[in-house]
């Protein structure tokens, strides 16, 4: 479910240096759409700030709650900043649930969950449904410090050793590649910085198509697009056809045209503008869409992934 609503902020808990959870309800109490580990909402933000996406970090079977964790980014464009100024009663516009990091345990598989400082929000929930399930998991949690790294104190209270603790100001740094070996049968998730994702996508390199899940929290680098010419796009929903130049995305050219298309990040991370394709090759640069879905050609991101043939249709 897509839709927006209004949520109270309900408590307010740091939880870490530099990380609050904020727990959000309906004003009138009534229940929340259901959502699954991996999801995430979108907090719509006022004065100009946009959009930003947020993992649900609580408990998926809780039905008028949902929770959030915000690092506050030094360095950021100031929303971060803006959601740790809110105080408990204050009202937040949100859109979602969405999930592109779906996970979903099953009976006999082994998880490895690889998390790295604010990535632990959305491996959180997983870890708590693989726990349920009662399928065998570990999880391998990073962080510059222990006093920067939330949820620790909950999940090895509640794990144990099932939480290997790699904190960088006590000399330890996790060896991915070991820690994968380790576990050759694992399926694999893993959400934290791009060092850590790129990390993990080498060493798991090697394993089955389905064994290795990333969510990316930054864009990553994109190369030359396949097509360097200007390409063609027919909109089959609005009828109009445009063309798309080197320069611009697809997205900002049907915006130009007036043609209703929801995005957020613009970068290719949230699979807000995601766009169910009809016809034509598709140069994905995304960082939403695992390597086999893209493969499949079955949706793209119109904010960064572009025509790598000179015209495509798109279900829009």
């Amino acid at each position: 479910m897509n839709g927006e609503r209004d949520l109270r902020i309900v408590r307010r808990t740091t939880a870490a240096q530099g990380v609050v959870l904020l727990d959000l309800e309906r004003p009138d109490g009534d229940g929340l759409p259901m959502w699954t580990p991996g999801a995430h909402v979108d907090v719509l933000l006022p004065d100009g700030l946009g959009e930003r996406q947020y993992s649900l970090c609580g408990d998926p079977a809780e039905r008028v709650r949902w929770r959030i964790g915000v690092l506050r980014e030094a360095a950021g464009r100031g929303g971060s900043a803006w959601l740790h100024d809110r105080s408990e009663g204050d009202v937040l516009r949100v859109r979602g649930p969405r999930n592109h990091f779906a996970f979903q345990p099953r009976p006999g598989r082994e998880y490895l969950f690889v998390a790295g400082g604010i990535g632990i929000t959305p491996i959180s929930a997983m870890v708590q449904a693989a726990d349920r399930a009662g399928v065998a998991w570990r999880l391998v949690y990073a962080g510059r410090s222990r006093g920067t790294m939330a949820l620790l104190d909950e999940l090895v209270g509640r794990h144990g050793d099932r939480v290997q603790v790699f904190a960088g100001d006590e000399g330890r740094r996790a060896d991915v590649q070991a820690l994968l070996d380790a576990a050759p049968d694992a399926v694999v998730y893993c959400c934290g910085p791009s060092r850590l994702i790129e990390a993990v996508q080498q060493a798991g390199a090697g394993r089955g198509s389905g064994h290795l899940h990333l969510e990316r929290f930054e864009a990553r680098q994109l190369e030359a697009p396949v097509w360097t010419e200007p390409f063609e796009v027919e909109l089959l929903l609005s009828g109009t056809t445009v063309t798309v130049p080197p320069d611009r995305s697809i997205l900002e050219v049907v915006e130009e045209q007036g043609v209703l298309a929801l995005a957020s990040c613009r970068v290719g991370t949230c699979g807000t503008c995601e766009t169910p394709i009809v016809d034509g090759v598709i140069d994905h640069r995304d960082s939403v869409l695992s390597p086999e879905e893209q493969d499949d050609d079955f949706a793209m991101m119109i904010c960064v992934s572009r025509a790598a043939c000179p015209r495509i249709v798109l279900e829009l």
